[in-house]
């Protein structure tokens, strides 16, 4: 059995407490030993109810911060006032309620509004980017915001984690801030990065992403199995089959890293939690073939690390520029040289 097993959770109040009025639900979580990232999507009643519940079965619960749609969902660049204010709400919510949390996760993706505007090639979307691209000072204010909102809940006495897209470790790597710019995405310190690496979400490529970043990450999310927000005018996100499904549980269980499992919700619907209490990690699994992501990523790198230093890409046409002028007055000084003797004939 896998002894790092978290499950994500993104249901509103009442249905949530739909979703555990099936006890077997506690049950093969206690027997899985694992946790629950539990979204809040609010503060209502039936949410108090079962953090409760969980705390009194033993089941580690950690609160996934989350804002209102119009304030963009998740936490990104453009409102991070509004996620500072939503943990002070939630600290207030839980020391009124006496509630009890195995940690804090930060979900760090674009603005929901933002990507359905992209999905539906609305033009509000790219001029939102470019703005954000040539932001470099909004982006430093997003990031001082979200590194003391980190400080603030490591010194309460939190595990912290970040949700994040793979693409942010090319950026690391390429020493720049360009995709987070254009993303609107923040780095945030924190204990635990877990990369969303949703077979489902990258088709084509599937899990040849996941596998990619594997040895990269701090932490694995797999899936999708179900569940998720809906964004207006775009259809579901394809759900994965079992056979999917146990495929990256096993590519997951190789590398070692943590596994986080989106979405607990899917998972009960397709009946995969009591699958999972007798599943062989360790079974026979086919490595995908990575080699071209890893000439994808590696192009990736090289366009962000320019993209960064625009002086570099200026410095470089300007030498292409001033080596076609040279080359020409060069051929015009031959060609005068030649033209000389024969007028002096």
């Amino acid at each position: 059995m896998h002894s790092q097993l978290t499950f994500f959770c993104e249901l509103d109040g009442v249905e949530l407490k739909k979703l555990f009025e099936n006890r077997f639900v506690y049950d093969d979580l206690n027997t899985l030993e694992a946790c629950v990232s539990m979204g809040i999507l609010d503060f209502s009643n039936e949410r108090v109810e079962i953090v409760r519940q969980l705390n009194r079965v033993g089941i580690p619960v950690r609160a996934w911060l989350l804002l209102p749609k119009d304030d963009g969902y998740w936490f990104n660049m453009e409102n991070h006032a509004q996620a500072v204010q939503r943990y002070a709400d939630f600290k207030a919510w839980t020391d009124l309620h006496g509630l009890e949390w195995s940690g804090i996760g930060l979900d760090i993706e674009p603005d929901l509004n933002q990507m359905t505007d992209a999905y539906s090639l609305r033009p509000a979307a790219l001029k939102k980017a470019w703005q954000r691209f040539r932001s470099k000072e909004s982006f430093k204010q997003a990031r001082l915001a979200y590194r003391k909102l980190a400080f603030n809940i490591k010194d309460d006495g939190y595990f912290l984690e970040a949700y994040h897209f793979p693409f942010l470790l090319d950026d690391r790597k390429a020493q720049s801030t360009v995709a987070q710019r254009l993303g609107g995405l923040v780095d945030v310190p924190v204990d635990r990065e877990v990369l969303m690496l949703y077979s489902s979400l990258f088709q084509p490529l599937g899990n040849r992403m996941l596998w990619s970043y594997a040895d990269e990450a701090q932490a694995i999310g797999i899936g999708i199995t179900g569940g998720g927000v809906v964004m207006e005018g775009i259809k579901p996100q394809k759900v994965m089959t079992w056979e999917q499904f146990s495929t990256d549980l096993r590519l997951t269980w190789q590398s070692g890293k943590p596994v986080y499992i989106f979405s607990l919700e899917g998972c009960v619907e397709q009946e995969f939690l009591p699958r999972l209490i007798t599943f062989d990690w360790a079974g026979e699994v086919s490595f995908p073939k990575t080699a071209v992501v890893k000439h994808a990523r590696k192009g990736l790198r090289g366009l962000l690390w320019l993209l960064e230093r625009p002086l570099v890409i200026l410095g470089g046409l300007a030498s292409i520029v001033g080596a076609v002028i040279a080359l020409r007055s060069g051929k015009k000084r031959q060609k005068k040289v030649r033209q000389e003797p024969a007028r002096q004939q």
